[in-house]
């Protein structure tokens, strides 16, 4: 086919395009004036169609357009075409990206020339590529003329009989004539969700695909044999425009370029910059008045407004529009939001609980009385002085607050919440799969979408193939091994290793910073900063650590990323995963490394008075308040959760966008009204070019993971978490839906009937959360303590006495030349005995500032605790789990129903085709002798909708 034949220049305005139409198996040729129209009435529609007005655009290609040849460098060897075959057989191994320069000597000149070479190599790529494409049977229109400089796009459209071929090809579940009644469940659990449902009406979003449908059609792989299955009265709406842009997709990645010294498909050519981007288009506008009514503008009004966050999601039309891949993370974020509202009511219920209680807590209240005049040791080393206990009653009354035996309910109620929320989206992933007619969608349909390879890849493989060319393996298919990839994984292991080395090293490094602006402070002569230190300490050290996570999170997305590229994963679901177990390890411990130290290791590597630990020298390991360090960690997950959904997840999504947005327009030299009034004149695919590229659901889901990490991990340390996760919840949704909807290209529709390896993380947690919980009750609460005390120790059964019981003796006598306070009358007295947190023997003792047989008792009594609650809680998380079914009942007998019915309409099929061979062939037995004169019988036509899928 030439190039001349293909390409058909456009009169009057639409000079720049280039329209192509062919068919290889059809030699009919179309007027040009039944393509663009009268040159004097040019038709130049502004939506998601072709020229002509009618065919729709299903695909986009864009593509650089070299400089005008005014300001290029001229040579009369370009103009032969002799020079341009040499040069097509001769630049596959060129390569060189030499920038165009301004013509001021032949060096330059050499320069600009290979330059040339380049972009030659790169045309002479797309047209054997769209050549290739025309003969798939695809129809190409190219916009050269665009109001974008420097951009030219290749419009790509699917006539029926490739969209019937490609639909066959791919299995697709298309929906029959056949329908059949959906009976609802039965059972009381059903009743109770259509109760729900009716109740809950004026929350669900008006459209039509999330209203509760009586009838059903029956759902069968497509079939050019079997078209009379289908309604195929209305062709233009039975391949919806989600459906006949992943079709197209499909066409583009199978397609390959075989001229050069290595195939190349689309992603390759994608990668090497011969195509700059590929997207299918938007519906339609969905501001302004002249905006026709389309599923984008719907999805807006219904989902994107912050009006409407009250409401429900359009889980049916974002599945329509978006793709199911794209569905079923919404849904789920619809099903974790919903299960946070009982958990953040719990939640609230159990701080207002130790709101209420806590003047009644016995050990607060020795602590706040003065009455008690208790001494205790200095917490730092000579800049320190004495201090009384009293000086604690804040830091008590609140701990108190997070640090009640409501607590121990919370982290069994989370742990039971963490299986319920698994078992409901399980539930909820089935239902959805059979009204989204997933339910056949097995492993064979997923290795025929996976099994192209990336760029990346067939580059490595072609690199291969060439050392191999003349040895004796020349005959096997080249392929890479783990051999091939070992330097890779070797990279990424010490990689890995040094980004956890650097995280504790930073972590390390804040824990420096409270060890020396405590004792700063403590020297400080100013009375303001003498009043707070503890809280001052905490809430900068907080906030320091945020500012790390924040920046270390995008850090690390970035290596996590290279460091999967290195390894030249096969296919893109292959890449994904690798990338997604990457960042997640490495933004996992970056979050919550801090929060574990505060936990687990702080006032627990201290030593005491007389023999305390020190690190880098002179720094002394810090100590817990009176109360623990539970009120701490609630700081550090408050910081750290409000830090990062307010800043990293929301602040990010809309700021970013708006300040890209802002410098566009200051890099544009129109006015606002010069820009709104060129807006109007785009086309669709020149709108749908300014909006960003959509780079995958891993971002969302990663956001998401490591909130419920804080949602479950720690909830005894801060019940309040489950709240403040709903609330940023419900601002999330709306912020990703107005970014799928306004700010985003259209993604490609993927198939997915869960959400992968997503689903195994968040099991993996919930496991996780229970032992984490069991570990804070047990040893950073004084939970045990204290049950112990009450009921081992109390000469009454009662908490009175616990402070003095929990408290050890000190000889200040004893303290290490340089470390006695250099201000030992600072409480107006001399000092001889002073008290710290700790189970030990006294110093008048036989065994002075030993462990104590209440320290081992108290031990012993957490250990045992955490075994009785970690087997407790998980023993009724797997009798919940298997108490409640995966598949719900309703579904499970629509699925079977479904079978029968498809069982007996092929059996109707059947049955119909034999009477028909017998009806003929009686009718042939009964013909006379004297119908041999009459004209022969004409042989059936084909029904015209099948003709045309050829």
């Amino acid at each position: 086919m030439m190039r001349t034949d293909e390409y058909l220049p456009v009169p009057g305005e639409e000079k720049n395009q280039d329209f192509v139409n062919t068919n290889p198996r059809n030699d009919e040729s179309i007027p040009m004036k039944s393509l663009y129209g009268d040159s004097s009435q040019p038709f130049s529609p502004l939506g998601p169609y072709l020229s002509d007005g009618c065919r729709r655009v299903d695909y986009v290609l864009t593509y650089h357009i070299q400089k005008p040849s005014s300001v290029r460098h001229k040579s009369p060897r370009f103009a032969d075409n002799n020079f341009v075959r040499r040069l097509r057989r001769s630049l596959s191994s060129r390569s060189s990206r030499a920038p165009l320069q301004p013509k001021e000597d032949p060096e330059i000149a050499a320069q600009d020339q290979r330059a040339d070479y380049h972009e030659d190599d790169k045309r002479f790529r797309r047209e054997e590529f769209e050549e290739n494409l025309l003969e798939t049977g695809l129809e190409l229109e190219k916009d050269e003329g665009s109001k974008i400089p420097g951009i030219g796009f290749l419009k790509i459209h699917a006539p029926w009989n490739v969209l019937c071929r490609e639909a066959e090809f791919m299995k697709l579940k298309m929906p029959t004539k056949k329908v059949y009644d959906v009976k609802q469940g039965s059972n009381v659990v059903e009743k109770i969700r259509l109760f729900i449902h009716k109740v809950t009406a004026p929350l669900h979003p008006n459209v039509e695909e999330n209203r509760l449908k009586s009838v059903k059609p029956l759902s069968h792989p497509f079939s050019r044999e079997k078209q009379h299955l289908f309604n195929l009265s209305d062709r233009d709406k039975f391949f919806d425009s989600k459906t006949r842009s992943s079709i197209v997709y499909e066409v583009l990645k199978r397609t390959r370029c075989t001229r050069a010294k290595y195939t190349m498909g689309i992603t390759s050519l994608l990668a090497n910059g011969v195509y700059t981007a590929a997207y299918p288009l938007h519906d339609g506008d969905i501001e302004g008045v002249t905006a026709e009514p389309n599923d984008r503008k719907l999805l807006y009004e219904e989902w994107a407004s912050y009006s409407v966050f009250y409401k429900y999601q359009p889980i049916g039309l974002i599945r329509k529009y978006f793709g199911e891949k794209v569905g079923l993370y919404f849904a789920w974020l619809g099903v974790y939001t919903q299960m946070l509202i009982p958990a953040a009511i719990v939640g609230v219920i159990v701080f207002l609980y130790g709101c209420v209680t806590v003047d009644d807590n016995i050990p607060s209240m020795e602590i706040c009385d003065p009455r008690n005049n208790v001494t205790m040791c200095p917490l730092c080393d000579s800049a320190c002085s004495y201090w009384k206990l009293v000086s604690a009653c804040g830091t008590a009354r609140a701990s108190h607050l997070f640090d009640n035996p409501a607590t121990v309910f919370f982290s069994i109620f989370m742990a039971l919440w963490a299986v319920l929320f698994m078992e409901h989206w399980k539930r909820r992933q089935m239902r959805l799969n059979y009204v989204w007619d997933l339910t056949g969608f097995g492993e064979e349909e997923e290795e025929e979408h996976k099994d192209h390879n990336r760029a990346e890849y067939e580059f490595r493989v072609m690199q291969k193939s060439m050392k191999q060319e003349h040895s004796s393996l020349k005959g096997e298919k080249v392929k890479l091994t783990c051999t091939d990839r070992l330097p890779a994984y070797l990279t990424t292991v010490v990689m890995m290793a040094l980004m956890i080395m650097v995280t504790f090293v930073i972590v390390f490094g804040v824990i420096l910073y409270r060890i020396s602006i405590k004792a700063a402070l403590h020297m400080s002569t100013y009375p303001a900063a003498r009043s707070n230190i503890r809280a001052t300490v905490k809430t900068t050290a907080a906030i320091i650590n945020l500012i790390v996570i924040i920046i270390l999170d995008e850090i690390y997305g970035s290596i996590a990323r290279w460091l999967t590229t290195l390894e030249v994963p096969k296919t893109d679901k292959s890449f994904e995963e690798r990338l997604i177990f990457k960042t997640f390890i490495l933004k996992f411990v970056n979050a919550f490394t801090p929060i574990v130290y505060l936990a687990f290791f702080r006032g627990r590597l201290v030593g005491r008075p007389g023999n305390y630990l020190y690190v880098v020298g002179s720094y002394r390991m810090e100590e817990c308040a009176h109360a623990g360090c539970l009120m701490e960690l609630c700081i550090q997950l408050c910081i750290t959760m409000l830090g990062k959904q307010l800043i990293q997840n929301n602040l990010f999504e809309i700021g970013i966008p708006k300040l890209k947005k802002l410098l566009r327009k200051r890099k544009s030299e129109l006015d606002t009204k010069q820009e709104e009034e060129q807006n109007k004149t785009l086309h669709r695919h020149e709108k749908d070019h300014f909006l960003g590229p959509f780079v995958g659901l891993s971002p969302e889901y990663m956001e998401m993971i490591i909130q419920f990490g804080m949602v479950t991990l720690f909830v005894a340390s801060f019940p309040l978490a489950p709240l403040f996760a709903l609330l940023n919840n419900i601002i999330e949704i709306r912020l990703d839906a107005k970014k799928f909807v306004m700010e985003l290209r259209r993604p490609i529709a993927a198939k997915a009937k869960d959400i992968g390896i997503w689903y195994n993380l968040l099991r993996g947690l919930s496991k996780v959360a229970v032992i984490v919980n069991a570990f804070v009750i047990s040893f950073t609460s004084d939970f045990i303590p204290r049950l112990v005390y009450q009921y081992v120790y109390s000469p009454d059964g009662s908490m009175h006495g616990f402070v003095d019981h929990s408290l050890s003796y000190f000889n200040v006598s004893d303290f290490q030349p340089g470390t006695a306070p250099v201000n030992p009358m600072h409480l107006g007295h001399d000092v001889l005995i002073c008290r710290y947190k700790d189970y030990r023997e006294p110093p008048w003792s036989n065994t002075p500032y030993e462990l104590s047989k209440e320290f081992w008792a108290i031990l012993a009594a957490r250990l045992a605790f955490v075994i009785v609650f970690q087997n407790v809680v998980m023993l009724m998380s797997d009798f919940v789990d298997w108490l409640i079914p995966d598949i719900p009942k309703d579904i499970s007998l629509q699925i079977h129903k479904e079978k029968i019915l498809m069982v007996e309409l092929f059996m109707k099929e059947e049955q119909g085709k034999r009477r028909t061979l017998r009806d003929n062939h009686n009718q042939d037995n009964c013909t006379t002798p004297s119908s041999a004169t009459q004209s022969p019988p004409q042989p059936r036509s084909r029904p015209l909708s099948h003709a045309n899928c050829y």
